[in-house]
Order: structure tokens, then C-alpha cells, then sequence
């Protein structure tokens, strides 16, 4: 058995209870149980991350299936993963690790929330302290990062805001030894660990789900307008940042909604790329696959609104995917997919017209 160790951004409250202030749940936790993620643990008024030596995941991707575009285009990002999350979307498309904890917790165990019962992927046996994964630490995170020749760490495929500590840890031994660190995340974060997190994070996608607070909280069972203030503080502390949306048929597909996610992210910035990706049926959502001719539509409404960087996901070979200068419409990178075939930037600036192409590290090679 390996030892707990201490969660940050929490205060103790009475009777051996603890508030958890890491993300906009605030769950208050009884001596004994866990928060909403089912992955921090109060034990005699101390919280404790229960997933801070344990990934469920990690492989080397390209860094366009974050997805970001306009972050070192063609490179790779050593990619991992703990179980858990803070929220419970009933489309997820990795629930058999994000809802994991949820749906097997020892039966000594309380959450804040009530669970079901849901099949888990079979290769998920080795648990300790009722949770999964390998072991790891920081310091063999950052090496195997080295040895694969990644360029980034990337913190990914579950929400890495509920494995915080591990993180954090490593982004700061990531950065010292020259590597970048990215988030991919869904935004429920609190302020006060966003902004030390953003000392050590050089780029984000975030999940803009709906723009609706009845949808989020229905669907996510989360809340809207703490997801919008962190998009704006990712910005505001000078982390790259990129939004995806999953267009769901019937759910977020309107035009009016649309719009308002793209007005969202044009007052912040219009250089801020907008993902929108195709559904298809996941976990407990029931629902066709997005039509091609509504990805379409949602990237019309973000380049009409006056977005430069639109992208269509989940549809390789479409064309959708590939990246246009705002000024005069060249062709700067081509992809299928996650990969590229040609980069035609040039010194960040597009070769037709010289317009300077908004990003990190968008040069060709």
C-alpha cells in the first residue's frame, strides 16, 4: 500500500470536516468520505488525493487530439491520466475512467453524490486505497517524456483539475527541464489553484459544453457561470487557449446557441481557435452522430461571428480541419485528422500575405 498523501486547497471545519475549495463544488466532506470526484478523501480532518502516484493512462499522442492547433502544430505530447472527475456528463466518452470511482466505491465509503452502477473496463484490476492505476511519480512522468521525445506533457483524457497535486508536481519539474505542460479540461477550477497552476501551464483546451445553465447542471451537473469565469482567467494569465464544444443533436445544436458560444469567445479574443466536434454515442446518451451539415453550420456561425480559427472535429478528410489565414483565406496547414501534411507558415506569418497567424510555435519546418 502506498502512502496518501495530502491534498492542497482545502480548510478544516468542525467535527473533523473538511471544505474542499479546489474546484466550485466547495463539497464540504464528513470525517470518512469523499468529495464529489470520489478521489480526495477526508481522514480525521485532513483531505488527501487518492490518485496522486496512480495513472490509469499514458501514451504519446500528437498534440492536434488535445486538441490544439495552434500550439507547436506536428509536435507530440507524452499524455496521462488518473481516474476521476468533477463532473458527470451522462455523454462522456472516456466514463469507463472518468465515473470509475463513482461507480466502485468501497462500500465503507460516502460521496457527496449518489451513484450508479456502471461495466468498467476489465484491464482496470489493481487497486489500492479502492482506486486504480500505475504507479508513479512526477520524477518518472518528466523522464519518460524525455526518453519518448515528446515536447509537452499533457494532462488529459479525464479532468486533471481532481488530480491537481500530481499535476502541479510535475508541471514544475516539467518546465525546469525545458518541456511544456498542457491541460485538457472541462473548467471547473477554482480561481486560487487556476492562478498557481498557470505559473507552470503554457497551454489549454477547454470543454465549453453548452451555454446554458440548465443543460450544464441537468447534463454535467455543474454549473455554467464558474466554467465561463475560468475560460476568461485562463486568458487573462497569458496561458495559450483553445475552446471545443461537442455539437450534440437536439441538446446544443441551435443556431442561437451557437452563437452565443462563439460572441463568448470573440470578446475575449477572436484568435482564440473554436473546436466544434461531432457526438457520437457514448456512456448513457443516446443520440444519433452530429451531422456533417451542422459542424458545418456551427463553423459558418464562428467565422461569421468574426472568429479567425474554426475547426471541425471528429471528421477526418472533410477539410474542416485544416487552418486558413483570416486576412486571405491561403491554405497555411493542411491535416487529416490529427496529422499534418503541410505547414506553409512561415516565421509565424503567412507566406500569401505576411498576416501574423495567432499561436505558439506555428512555424513550419
Amino acid at each position: 500500500m502506498t502512502a496518501l498523501h495530502e491534498a492542497r486547497f482545502y480548510e478544516t471545519l468542525e467535527s473533523s470536516k473538511v471544505l474542499c475549495t479546489l474546484c466550485p463544488h466547495d463539497c464540504r466532506i464528513a470525517n470518512g468520505a469523499r468529495g464529489a470526484c470520489a478521489v480526495r478523501y477526508n481522514h480525521n480532518g485532513k483531505l488527501y488525493t487518492l490518485v496522486y502516484d496512480k495513472v490509469v493512462a499514458r501514451e504519446v499522442n500528437p498534440i492536434e487530439k488535445k486538441p490544439l492547433f495552434h500550439f507547436y502544430p506536428g509536435s507530440q505530447a507524452y499524455s496521462i491520466s488518473t481516474v476521476g472527475c468533477n463532473l458527470r456528463c451522462s455523454f462522456c466518452q472516456n466514463w469507463y475512467i472518468s465515473q470509475w470511482p463513482k461507480d466502485h466505491l468501497p462500500k465503507h465509503i460516502e460521496i457527496t453524490r449518489e451513484q450508479g452502477s456502471e461495466f468498467i473496463c476489465p484491464q482496470l484490476e489493481n487497486i489500492e486505497h479502492g482506486v486504480v492505476g500505475e504507479a508513479v511519480t512526477p520524477e518518472t512522468i518528466v523522464q519518460s517524456t524525455k526518453a519518448t521525445g515528446c515536447l509537452s506533457v499533457s494532462y488529459t483524457f479525464t479532468e486533471p483539475t481532481i488530480f491537481y497535486e500530481l499535476a502541479y508536481d510535475t508541471a514544475v519539474i516539467a518546465r525546469d527541464q525545458g518541456l511544456k505542460n498542457t491541460f485538457v479540461s472541462n473548467g471547473y477550477i477554482s480561481e486560487a489553484p487556476l492562478r498557481e497552476l498557470a505559473t507552470v501551464l503554457d497551454a489549454a483546451n477547454i470543454d465549453l459544453k453548452f451555454f446554458r445553465e440548465d443543460t450544464y447542471r441537468r447534463v454535467s451537473r455543474a454549473k455554467l457561470q464558474p466554467i465561463l469565469d475560468a475560460i476568461h482567467l485562463y486568458y487573462e494569465l497569458g496561458v495559450w487557449l483553445e475552446i471545443t464544444t461537442l455539437i450534440i443533436p437536439g441538446l446544443n445544436d441551435s443556431d442561437d446557441e451557437l452563437k452565443h458560444i462563439a460572441d463568448f469567445i470573440h470578446d475575449i479574443n477572436p484568435a482564440i481557435p473554436w473546436h466544434v466536434t461531432q457526438y457520437y454515442p457514448a456512456y448513457k446518451m443516446d443520440r444519433p452522430h452530429t451531422p456533417l451539415e451542422t459542424l458545418r453550420r456551427a463553423r459558418e456561425i464562428g467565422l461569421e461571428t468574426g472568429l479567425r480559427y474554426v475547426y471541425e472535429g471528429n471528421v477526418p478528410g472533410e477539410g474542416g480541419e485544416n487552418t486558413y489565414c483570416y486576412q486571405c483565406g491561403a491554405l497555411l496547414i493542411e491535416r487529416f485528422g490529427f496529422y499534418i501534411k503541410q505547414n506553409r507558415i512561415i516565421h509565424s506569418c503567412c507566406p500569401e500575405c505576411h498576416a501574423h497567424i495567432d499561436g505558439v510555435g506555428m512555424s513550419g519546418v
